[in-house]
């Protein structure tokens, strides 16, 4: 059975950072894609971040320039290091591989959240 595990996130105040991890079990080959979403209070699940099998990552407006993904294929391990954060990053974040939402249905493979939140 293939499971995921989140890490890493807590209590931080504005301007600081924290560094998510992501791991993998069970897994018998690398996805695809790995991704990171976040979904706030009263908020619909949003893509933060993704990252290809090969290296290449697309990035949601609200977080380019201060979020960076990154992964260790030999692993099957999912990073993001996330600078300058603001208030409205508050929300739980969660890792997924080859994973999508159509219509709120979510598919693919999903970890059970880690809560980030950043105080004023």
């Amino acid at each position: 059975q293939v499971q995921l595990v989140e890490s890493g996130g807590g209590l931080v105040q504005a301007g600081g950072s924290l560094r998510l991890s992501c791991a993998t079990s069970g897994n018998t080959f690398n996805f695809n894609t790995m991704a990171w979403y976040r979904q706030a209070p009263g908020a619909q699940r949003e893509l933060v971040a993704e990252i290809s099998r090969g290296g290449s990552t697309n990035y949601a407006d609200s977080v380019k320039g201060r979020f960076t993904i990154s992964r260790d294929n030999a692993k099957n391990t999912v990073y993001l290091q996330m600078n300058s954060l603001a208030p409205e990053d508050t929300a739980i974040y969660y890792c997924c591989g080859d994973c999508s939402i159509i219509r709120s249905l979510r598919f693919g493979y999903w970890g059970q959240g880690t809560q980030v939140t950043v105080t004023s």
